[in-house]
């Protein structure tokens, strides 16, 4: 691999766990408003980080 596809990867996976500590600091009233259910927060995440 080189440092470019190393560091694309790195960068996808620090979005996705950005997005994971946000979706799950939500109340379940709020990831409703957005149309999520709690269960669906792990393919919401990898899915906006290209994963």
């Amino acid at each position: 691999m080189t440092l470019k596809t190393i560091s694309a990867k790195l960068n996808a996976w620090r979005r996705y766990r950005a997005s994971l500590r946000e979706l799950y600091s939500l109340t379940d009233r709020e990831l409703g408003d957005l149309g999520i259910s709690r269960w669906e927060i792990d393919d919401v995440a990898r899915r906006s980080a290209g994963l």
